[in-house]
């Protein structure tokens, strides 16, 4: 397999060598090292992108558009091979090679808050970018993905359908996430009355999807687009509040740990402000502590939702795998609103105005 696609590249085999890389959940990644250049070769999951001549496209509508307006601007997106395909098509898996970028680094969460910086900086600056950018050139890669109604929607559905032990089980965060239904209202209110511009977003906004200094930790680039496409930018504030506040990620069993780190609230809002604050509109600016609820609430109905339907979506190690998870991030949403007057201050001690 590696022989043949590489030499549609115009690379010879016997001059690289081939390891698995990196810690994703999706796709597969190996790192093609060599003499003088070092590239990353990946399959796509068809699994989890059912059309991924979509991203494909869709990169390729960025990348011209990058090359056009911000030519300087690091966008990491597949090299052409000898046939000028982005894509190789093998044995029907879809692969891509892309360049590997030197003295660079990628973390599995956030230690300090000046990594939470440079990521949200990073994440603002790939916004503002393309904030010009006509969204509706854009294919959805995974359709619906962050449409918190839709969600709503499929958890009610589960609560009719689940078996009573898994009820029973579930019954407290059922009640919680139910008497928190008024973030699904708003998030609705917001979509319908226009109150947020569709962008081109990320919609993965994790550490490890953006390249740091291996030296210096100071931000590089943005990687992993196969989920860029239309969206809201609190998507991808979001879910950088539901992954970089707490020390403990959405598989911490003991939820004492599951703990907001304030600090890291203002590193996110500084990074991404000081980037995309002059693209947003006010009342965009307004929704920047709801973009937390929002997501984290989301991921909460999504793994309980996941529970009561009998672990058909998220893979899971153990019985009570998913019913963890979503008490997981019931206890970060609790941490996050109870510091929401905390947010508010930092706001206000900066001469911050949302």
């Amino acid at each position: 397999m590696f022989q043949e696609i590489l030499a549609s590249y115009g690379l010879q085999f016997d001059d690289y060598k081939i390891e698995l890389h990196g810690s994703g959940l999706i796709n597969y990644t190996w790192k093609i090292s060599g003499i003088e250049n070092d590239y990353l070769l990946q399959k796509i999951n068809t699994n989890v992108f059912k059309e991924p001549t979509h991203i494909d496209e869709n990169l390729l509508e960025l990348r011209k558009f990058l090359d056009q307006h911000a030519p300087d601007y690091l966008f990491v997106s597949p090299l052409p091979n000898l046939k000028n395909e982005t894509m190789v098509i093998f044995n029907e898996g879809y692969y891509r090679i892309f360049p590997f970028i030197k003295n660079s680094k990628s973390a599995d969460y956030v230690k300090y808050a000046d990594e939470a910086y440079q990521a949200a900086k990073q994440f603002g600056q790939f916004a503002k970018e393309l904030d010009a950018f006509n969204t509706n050139k854009l294919k959805y890669t995974l359709v619906d993905f962050h449409n918190l109604s839709l969600r709503v929607k499929q958890f009610k559905s589960a609560l009719e359908n689940a078996n009573p032990d898994r009820l029973h089980q579930a019954a407290a965060e059922i009640d919680e996430l139910t008497n928190l239904d008024y973030i699904a209202t708003k998030y609705q209110e917001l979509i319908q009355n226009g109150k947020l511009k569709e962008r081109v977003v990320h919609h993965d906004t994790k550490i490890n999807n953006v390249l740091l200094h291996d030296q210096t930790g100071e931000g590089i680039c943005v990687i992993d687009l196969d989920t860029v496409m239309p969206g809201y930018y609190i998507s991808d504030v979001g879910d950088m509040m539901r992954t970089y506040l707490s020390e403990a990620n959405e598989e911490e069993k003991d939820f004492t740990k599951v703990v907001v780190r304030e600090e890291m609230f203002f590193a996110i809002y500084r990074g991404y402000m000081e980037e995309m604050g002059e693209a947003l509109s006010a009342s965009e600016k307004e929704q920047f502590i709801f973009s937390g609820k929002f997501m984290i609430y989301m991921q909460a109905l999504r793994f309980l939702t996941d529970f009561l339907n009998d672990d058909i979506y998220y893979h899971t190690a153990y019985a009570e795998h998913n019913l963890v998870r979503a008490k997981n991030q019931i206890q970060l949403l609790k941490s996050y609103l109870s510091s929401e007057q905390v947010f508010e201050k930092i706001f206000q001690e900066n001469s911050i105005v949302i």
